[in-house]
């Protein structure tokens, strides 16, 4: 129930549909809004909301969903029902371009075999419209691209019209003769040309010259100084042209009643298609009215319920910002728990926002179960309520012999008799109209028996009394619109858990009136109500001051849980990242072990074949198993301590090693039948503090980059450096042909027109890559106009990158805003 029948004016609900209208593509929409209406049905509300929700998603991510032809044909298609009737070519040609715009709407939100529809309401939606695909062919067949229809439509017709030009043509050919000889001779001036008139090609001649040139007159211009005779030797080339364009007519209709004979049979089922085309219509209105609030589809409980997060009234919100103002949103929230409060009584300065709060929650609710979505915080949740009662504003009578206060009254019996635990009432100014005392009076009765039947509500209200009901009924509760004492000015600001002052000794002197007046009312209403007041006005000052601190502390835990959270996170990422290098430096000495293995197997093979002594192969194999030893005792998951104390450990180690193999060295100087061999040693001019070439390789890695030092080799065997000086050499080779491939095959310009947003960033992340890897300086990115959505998204992410110079749109001869230029560092 909806109470009073004028409930959408008085809330402002019918500019909205007028809103809506104006978002609508044609008639098919306009229709919708006019049948909307207000629904308890959870499931239904919570499909409209999900379908906008769809559609908002397809403006902000597509450019390709087809809403270019939308016509009403309706009635069109419902006088095709009755025999002998036929289409007329423009009727026809709407009707095509219309069931070939329903076709694509389907084929778009129809998922492929080997995917999830992105957009399942929607598709929901689709389900059981067919498309004519044939139809559409037969239509196609005989009108072209202008809507008119094809000399191929049948052979009779190709033939009429090749006839037709071959007797224009002769007709042209005879006229211009005629005309050239008339003006050599000075009968026709030498402007004139041959014009049309009924339908015959004439020439215009003076009246005085009419003798001068034989044939039938068929017009004279308005100043009678100009006559239109048709030549004699033309006349029955004419004749048979009209014959032919009866012809023409003739075959045309025969054609259009042969195509609709075709259509006949499907007319119900295209009826029920353009159903679907409103639906369409209808919701991408809705999206439309959505994005212009910045309204969302909240949380939809199936029970009254009410807690909104910076809820706007949007008409208000409109009119201010035609002012560059801006409304001051609204939180709001009407328990439904066991000790939930239902009724809030808000109360507070005039002119200080109580009417506004009410009219919102009145509108947002009755928005919401049209099926509309409401600007209200993401995290906002609504129910659902079976009646809404409203009494706000002068509903005085003069016919109905009415006063303002009986009108209120009966609204209040209307509203006691019909309310229940799912009805929500607004009323405005509670008790207002007669005698305060009495006035207040009443309306605490009424409000009495609105909690016993546990109605849900918002009511605004100056009297004490009906406050302290609130403050002392566990059904109800208090609520201010809070107003700043220093700049005598309303916040518009809702606090609740505390009435409001009226303020309204502070307004009287505000508005000038003489001090005397305020302080004989002051001393009327007594010392105890105006320090009461001021007590009131304290409490609200302290609890906002206090509120913002609170706010203030609350940001700030967040702010460093945030940055905690962030900290740990690093703190994860690094340890893995460590494990990994480790890991990954390990492998690599591993590998570096094998091929030392293989050249010191190599070189003991070539000292057997010397007749070395075997003490020098034993040393060998020793020094190859100390290094294995090292490399086997670093294990990623020891702690940085833990790997530091261990590489200081293996310092030591190689240190002592090396002054070892030093000394026998030098004895084995000595000796000239030594072979001289390969040690894995540091060099002798590094300072012992520095780590041997393969370690320092594998510490290198540990802390995130490094390369590994080739080890000295025998005097017989292959220059280790020689080789890795190859590889390096060969490596920038490998780097300059891959550069070489991208330089081949790249073009200054990429076309990411008709693909999804992620999938664009993804073509243009490419592109901005392969660009910068090539040198280039500047390109361009197509990505058409559209809704501008798509633009917008690949702007955001060019200028996030550092060689990004700068992005603009192209030259508009060039392409305009459909193409963004990017200079490159």
């Amino acid at each position: 129930m909806i109470y009073p029948d004028n409930f959408e004016k008085k809330i402002g609900f019918s500019e909205i549909r007028k809103m809506l209208r104006g978002n609508c593509l044609c008639t098919l929409g306009w229709e919708c809004v006019g049948d909307m209406q207000f629904s308890d049905d959870a499931g239904v509300i919570g499909e409209q909301l999900a379908q906008i929700r769809e559609f908002r998603r397809i403006r902000e991510e597509e450019d390709d969903f087809p809403l270019n032809f939308f016509f009403d044909v309706r009635q069109s298609v419902a006088r095709l029902k009755l025999k002998g009737t036929h289409l007329e070519e423009q009727e026809l040609f709407d009707l095509m371009r219309c069931l070939i715009t329903i076709a694509e709407i389907k084929l778009f939100l129809t998922p492929t075999d080997d995917e999830k529809t992105h957009y399942p309401h929607l598709y929901e939606l689709s389900k059981g419209v067919h498309t004519f695909v044939n139809d559409i062919r037969s239509i196609q067949n005989i009108l072209d691209k202008f809507g008119h229809i094809k000399d191929q439509a049948s052979p009779n017709l190709f033939h009429i019209r090749s006839e037709q030009k071959k007797m224009e043509g002769s007709i042209s050919r005879t006229l211009n003769a005629i005309l050239r000889s008339a003006q050599a001779e000075g009968h026709v001036d030498k402007d004139v040309t041959p014009t049309m008139r009924d339908g015959r090609l004439v020439i215009p001649v003076q009246p005085s010259m009419k003798s001068k040139i034989k044939g039938i007159v068929h017009d004279e211009s308005a100043t009678g100084k100009t006559l239109f005779i048709e030549p004699t030797a033309v006349v029955e080339a004419n004749n048979k042209i009209r014959e032919l364009d009866a012809e023409e007519k003739r075959e045309i209709i025969r054609i259009l009643v042969e195509v609709s004979d075709m259509l006949r049979p499907n007319a119900d089922g295209i009826l029920a298609s353009f159903r679907f085309l409103a639906q369409i219509d209808f919701i991408q209105a809705k999206a439309q009215l959505a994005e212009q609030f910045g309204a969302y589809e909240p949380t939809l409980l199936s029970r009254p319920h009410i807690d909104w997060i910076r809820a706007i009234h949007p008409l208000l919100q409109e009119s201010l910002r035609k002012h560059g103002r801006n409304v001051v949103p609204l939180d709001i929230t009407l328990n439904d728990n066991d000790n939930g409060k239902k009724l809030l009584i808000i109360s507070g300065p005039n002119a200080g926002g109580k009417s506004v709060c009410l009219k919102t929650v009145g509108l947002l609710q009755y928005m919401l179960q049209c099926g509309i979505s409401i600007p209200v915080g993401e995290r906002s949740t609504c129910g659902i309520f079976r009646h809404i009662m409203i009494d706000i504003g002068d509903q005085q009578s003069i016919e109905d012999d009415l006063s303002t206060y009986s009108s209120h009254l009966l609204n209040m019996k209307a509203m006691i008799r019909n309310a229940d635990e799912h009805t929500l009432l607004l009323i405005d100014e509670f008790g207002t109209g007669t005698e305060p005392q009495i006035g207040g009076a009443i309306a605490e009765a009424v409000l009495r028996q609105f909690c016993k039947k546990k109605a849900w509500g918002v009511i605004t209200t100056h009297y004490q009394n009906i406050k302290d009901f609130a403050t002392q009924n566990s059904h109800a509760f208090n609520g201010a619109m809070l107003y700043d004492r220093n700049d005598m000015k309303p916040l518009f600001q809702l606090q609740t858990g505390r009435p409001g002052s009226s303020f309204a000794i502070e307004i009287a002197r505000k508005t000038g009136l003489p001090e005397e007046v305020i302080r004989e009312a002051s001393d009327i209403v007594g010392q105890d109500y105006i320090q009461s007041d001021k007590y009131l006005q304290d409490i609200v000052r302290d609890k906002r001051y206090w509120e913002r601190k609170r706010e203030t502390v609350h940001q700030r835990e967040k702010d460093v849980e945030k940055t905690i959270t962030r900290y740990e996170t690093s703190v994860e990422e690094i340890d893995k990242e460590r494990k990994a290098i480790l890991r990954r430096a390990k492998e690599q000495a591993e590998e570096l072990l094998r091929e030392a293995n293989r050249r010191i197997e190599n070189t003991i093979r070539e000292i057997r074949e010397a007749e070395a002594e075997r003490e020098a192969t034993r040393r060998l194999r020793e020094g190859l198993n100390d290094f294995r030893e090292e490399v086997q005792s670093i294990d990623s998951t020891h702690t940085d301590e833990t790997i530091e104390k261990k590489m200081q450990q293996i310092l030591a180690r190689r240190e002592r090693q090396a002054k070892r193999k030093a000394e026998r060295s030098s004895q084995a100087s000595h000796q000239s039948h030594t072979t001289q061999t390969t040690s894995i040693q540091p060099s002798s001019t590094q300072p012992s503090t520095k780590l041997t070439p393969k370690l320092a390789a594998l510490l290198d890695h540990w802390q995130g980059g490094g390369e590994v030092k080739p080890m000295r080799e025998t005097a017989t065997g292959n220059s280790a450096i020689a080789k890795a000086m190859s590889s390096a050499r060969q490596d920038s080779k490998m780097t300059r042909q891959v550069i070489d491939s991208h330089k081949a095959g790249f073009t200054t310009e990429i076309d990411v027109r008709g693909l999804r947003g992620d999938e664009a960033l993804l073509e243009v992340q490419h592109f901005i890559d392969d660009a910068i890897l090539i040198g280039s300086h500047n390109v361009r990115i197509l990505h058409g106009k559209g809704s501008g959505i798509l633009r917008e998204l690949i702007r955001n992410y060019l200028n996030a990158l550092p060689n990004v110079i700068g992005c603009r749109d192209e030259h508009i001869q060039l392409g305009g805003s459909g193409i963004t230029v990017v200079d490159l560092d």
